[in-house]
């Protein structure tokens, strides 16, 4: 009964993504609202300049719908909507800075970086004074090899600082994963499984609706973003995911799957950080451009195989990872 409700709010939401891409793109279009591409990415990623942009809009409208409609109103799945909902208005104001005001940085750094911070201080907090969350973490697989759940208690100071951490570091990851048509948005696809299957062992009805609700916007989405995109879902799309994906982690006490299920959100984020710090030390570049999906693509990959085998990495992960639940 519970997977079926589940898989009813999965199709709400697809097609009401579906029909808000058909009227939200035409009026991207009709505004100009189109994404600027860097010179110095792939020379093929030029013709993309113009495209619409802003499309987190299609499957952040179709999760609120989808959460109305099955009146998932209980206070973790609120909290969680409210704040992967700020996350995007985040993104809105750095996409309409960039693209519509034509501020090429859109929001400071320090501007965005603070913003993110209030925000996963927001649900910290309300998970912790208000939903009883605890202070620990869950320790992956240790139900299957030791007969039991055991946690890892990090107090309060620890907790906040790492939760906060993981938030901040996520959206931002999540955003670098958002370079290839249809890449964040498949690979957010089978993250989200993955929190689907917890919500359903910890019958957390509300959150279940959640991540069924979120993937089905996703399954709208890449109707229009799969290759070659018609929209991107831009800062608006990709910061929501994130505060989405480590928000969901959050409240049900798998911070530490976060480094299996978003294994490829660490990888691509690890790949800026080691170009970075290799080519200030030596002048030298790891990799032929970061983040990591962009090496491949000059190494010959075509977008739509370096989202196959991301998502086939995801997917295995996913799968082990259901394991350690």
């Amino acid at each position: 009964m519970v997977i079926t409700k589940g898989v009813t709010a999965l199709l709400v939401s697809f097609f009401v993504a579906l029909g808000g891409g058909r009227v939200l793109i035409p009026w991207l279009l009709k505004l100009k609202i189109g994404q600027t591409v860097r010179t110095e990415g792939p020379k093929r990623h030029l013709k993309k300049s113009g495209t619409p942009t802003m499309g987190g809009i299609i499957f952040l409208l179709s999760l609120v719908v989808t959460v109305l409609v099955f009146q998932a109103f209980d206070a973790k799945t609120l909290l969680l909507l409210i704040t992967t909902l700020l996350f995007g208005l985040l993104g809105f104001l750095d996409d309409y800075l960039k693209v519509v005001l034509r501020r090429p940085l859109g929001l400071r750094a320090r501007e965005k970086l603070l913003g993110q911070v209030i925000f996963s201080l927001v649900l910290t907090f309300g998970a912790v004074a208000f939903l009883g969350r605890g202070t620990d973490w869950y320790i992956p697989f240790s139900r299957l090899l030791l007969g039991e759940p055991r946690y890892l208690e990090l107090g309060n100071v620890f907790f906040f600082a790492a939760t906060i951490f993981i938030m901040v570091g996520f959206a931002n990851a999540v955003n670098l994963t958002d370079g290839v048509d249809g890449l964040c948005s498949s690979v957010t696809l089978i993250v989200m499984s993955f929190f689907a299957m917890t919500s359903l062992a910890l019958k957390e009805k509300g959150l279940l609706i959640f991540a069924f609700a979120l993937m089905g916007g996703l399954v709208g989405f890449l109707v229009y973003n799969r290759h070659p995109a018609k929209v991107f879902m831009g800062d608006t799309g990709s910061l929501a995911l994130g505060a989405a994906v480590a928000g969901f982690a959050v409240l049900t006490q798998t911070e530490l799957f976060l480094l299996l299920v978003g294994l490829i959100y660490v990888v691509e984020t690890l790949s800026v950080i080691i170009q970075v710090i290799v080519y200030q030390l030596t002048g030298k570049r790891v990799f032929k451009m970061s983040p990591l999906h962009h090496h491949f693509e000059l190494s010959g990959w075509s977008e739509n195989k370096i989202v196959l085998v991301f998502s086939l990495v995801t997917l295995i992960m996913v799968l082990i990872s259901g394991y350690g639940l």
